[in-house]
């Protein structure tokens, strides 16, 4: 009786604990540290990068303000927006709307591509436009220069590809291949989609790093991959030879739960280690 007692209460108590962590990791996000290296930019010159993806409507806070003050803190020098803002059920963009307002506010440099659920929300054209009226720059199938002291970065990007609305030629039409190249790409499939792209840096969301994950397991399941995904989360080495990194994000799609998967977004670093001649 007493080993049943036990054994019930084990239980009960490992139910709770369980239940605790998934609120935590849906509703608390933290910024996610990735460094890299480049050849491409001058040694102890570094470029901050914050990537903010699948936020899926979710909020942190009244009117998203957590999110922004830490956005506000970090200072980085460029934000990226890697998609799914909004949920292909979202009929109110206002709050949207009004944290792109915040995030131009604090960086002038905001760049953004689309993701699946902006496809296929019956708003689409609304939401770009909105986005287009506020200035952020959109980098669905082109691209554009940024420039960090002296050096040029290429940024490029494409519109969602898991529902095959990208134009990879017009991406990288008339870049310079000799500057470091940025590319942002909601899903993570097109470096399997495509052999060879042009690009040092892959930034990618989508997978919400599988969204439920579990010790020694990983994700169970990603968007696009099926059961027990190769591409997940975190930096991956292309065949290529361009790295790819993709941010789990910060909101849910589906379930309205993550687990052992906390909510994030990424501050992403690179520093040059180019010798002067």
């Amino acid at each position: 009786m007493k080993i049943r007692l036990g054994f019930l209460a084990l239980m009960i108590l490992l139910g709770a604990a369980s239940i605790g962590k998934a609120v935590y990791d849906t509703n608390v996000f933290k910024v996610n540290h990735v460094n890299f290296e480049s050849s491409e930019l001058p040694a102890g010159e570094e470029l901050e990068i914050l990537q903010i993806t699948d936020l899926h409507n979710k909020m942190f806070g009244d009117e998203n303000e957590k999110l922004v003050r830490t956005a506000e803190e970090l200072n980085p020098d460029l934000i990226v927006i890697t998609g799914d803002l909004v949920d292909r059920s979202t009929e109110k963009l206002q709050q949207f709307f009004n944290l792109v307002e915040k995030l131009k506010a604090i960086q002038k440099d905001v760049y953004y591509v689309s993701g699946n659920h902006e496809w296929e929300n019956e708003k689409t054209e609304e939401l770009f436009q909105g986005l287009r009226e506020r200035n952020i720059t959109m980098m669905d199938n082109t691209n554009s220069t940024f420039q960090r002291k002296n050096t040029t970065i290429n940024i490029t990007g494409i519109a969602d590809s898991s529902t095959d609305h990208e134009n990879m030629k017009q991406a990288f039409e008339g870049i310079d291949n000799n500057a470091y190249t940025i590319f942002l790409s909601h899903s993570p499939n097109v470096v399997t989609k495509y052999d060879d792209i042009p690009a040092d840096l892959v930034l990618s969301g989508h997978t919400h790093g599988g969204q439920v994950r579990f010790p020694f397991i990983g994700a169970v399941v990603a968007p696009d991959q099926g059961l027990f995904p190769d591409l997940t989360k975190g930096v991956y080495q292309v065949d290529s030879g361009s790295t790819l990194y993709i941010d789990s994000g910060l909101g849910t799609s589906i379930a309205p739960v993550r687990f052992w998967n906390q909510s994030q977004m990424s501050l992403l670093t690179i520093s040059g280690s180019k010798e002067a001649n």
